[in-house]
C-alpha cells in the first residue's frame, strides 16, 4: 500500500512540475508584448515599461525566467498582481475558503440526491420509478448550469424572496450549491444507476441472496461498495471541477471564490494572477487525484497490489 502511494504521490509531483512550465511559457504565449498589454490602462512611459519588465523579468532568457520562478515557488511567492499589486498567494489564499464552502455543499447535495436517486432507479429497473428517476436525470445533464442557476435565482430570491440574490453568508450559498448540486446529481444518478446494475447481476449477489441474508444487508454491504469504485472516480472528478471555482456560476451569484477571481484577472488581464490561479488549480486537482487514487485502493485491493 505504502508503494502504490509513494508512486501517485512521485507522479503527482511530475505533474505539477509540468504545470509550472505551461505557467512560465504562458505570458509569452500572449501576442505583442505583454508587459504593455498589463499596463495598458495606466499611463507609462517607455522608460517606465522598461523598468517593469526587468522587475517582473521578462528581460530574461526564459530558462533564466524559469529558474527563478522555481525559486521563488519554494520560498511560497507566486509574484504580486498587477490590480493592487498584492501577494497572489494572499489573494488567492483569501478566496479559496468560499470557494471550498461552495464544492462541499454542493458536492454533499450531489451525493445524497444523484447516489439516492441513481440506486432507486437500478433497484426499480424497467419500472416507472426508473423511467422518472432517468429522465429528471437527463434534463439535469442537458440544462446549462447558467440556465439552471438563473431558474433558482428567479424563482427563491426574485418571485418569493426566501433566499437572498447575493452576498457572502450561508443563505447566500444555498442557491449556487443547489445549482451546482443538482447539475452534478443528474451526472451521478445515471453513473450509479449503471455502476449498480451491473453489480445486481453479479454471481456473489445472487449467492448472497440465496444464502437468505437479509435484503438491506446484501444491497448496502456487499452491492454498494463493489459499485463505489467508478462512483468514487466522478466525485473526484466533480470535486475537482468544482475546486475550480465552476466559474459561471460564481459569477451568476455573486460568489467571491477563486472562479470568479480568475474571470477579474482575465478582464484586468493581470497575468501573474492568472499564472497563480492556474499553478493553484493544478495543484489542487492533482491533490484531489491523489486521495482518490487511495480511496481506489482502499475500495479495491486488486489495484494496490496491480
Amino acid at each position: 500500500m505504502l508503494r502504490y502511494i509513494a508512486k501517485r504521490l512521485l507522479a503527482a509531483l511530475v505533474t505539477i512540475w509540468i504545470a509550472t512550465i505551461a505557467v512560465t511559457l504562458l505570458i509569452h504565449a500572449v501576442p505583442g508584448d505583454p508587459v504593455r498589454i498589463m499596463y495598458a490602462k495606466f499611463q507609462s512611459t517607455p522608460e517606465q515599461i522598461e523598468a517593469i519588465r526587468e522587475r517582473l523579468g521578462l528581460d530574461q532568457p526564459i530558462y533564466i525566467q524559469y529558474v527563478r520562478y522555481m525559486e521563488r515557488l519554494f520560498e511560497g511567492d507566486l509574484g504580486r498582481s498587477i490590480v493592487g499589486d498584492q501577494p497572489v498567494l494572499d489573494i488567492l489564499l483569501t478566496r479559496f475558503p468560499p470557494t471550498v464552502a461552495l464544492a462541499a455543499t454542493s458536492l454533499l447535495i450531489a451525493v445524497v440526491i444523484g447516489m439516492s436517486l441513481g440506486f432507486l432507479a437500478a433497484y426499480k429497473r424497467g419500472t416507472m420509478v426508473d423511467a422518472g428517476a432517468m429522465i429528471l436525470a437527463i434534463v439535469g445533464v442537458s440544462m446549462p448550469h447558467f440556465w439552471l442557476g438563473l431558474l433558482l435565482l428567479f424563482l427563491f430570491a426574485l418571485n418569493l424572496g426566501w433566499l437572498p440574490v447575493a452576498g457572502s453568508d450561508w443563505r447566500s450559498l444555498i442557491l449556487p450549491a443547489m445549482t451546482l448540486g443538482l447539475a452534478n446529481a443528474a451526472v451521478l444518478a445515471r453513473l450509479t444507476r449503471s455502476a449498480m446494475i451491473d453489480i445486481f447481476d453479479q454471481d456473489f449477489v445472487r449467492t448472497a441472496h440465496a444464502k437468505g441474508l437479509p435484503k438491506a444487508l446484501v444491497l448496502y454491504r456487499h452491492a454498494l461498495r463493489s459499485g463505489l469504485v467508478p462512483i468514487v472516480a466522478m466525485l473526484g472528478l466533480q470535486f475537482a471541477y468544482l475546486m475550480g471555482g465552476a466559474i459561471v456560476v460564481e459569477n451568476v451569484f455573486a460568489w467571491n471564490g477563486v472562479g470568479r477571481l480568475a474571470i477579474e484577472a482575465v478582464f484586468a488581464r493581470d497575468y501573474p494572477l492568472i499564472q497563480g490561479f492556474i499553478l493553484f488549480f493544478a495543484t489542487v486537482v492533482v491533490c484531489v487525484s491523489v486521495v482518490i487514487d487511495v480511496l481506489y485502493a482502499l475500495l479495491d485491493p486488486r489495484i494496490r497490489y496491480s
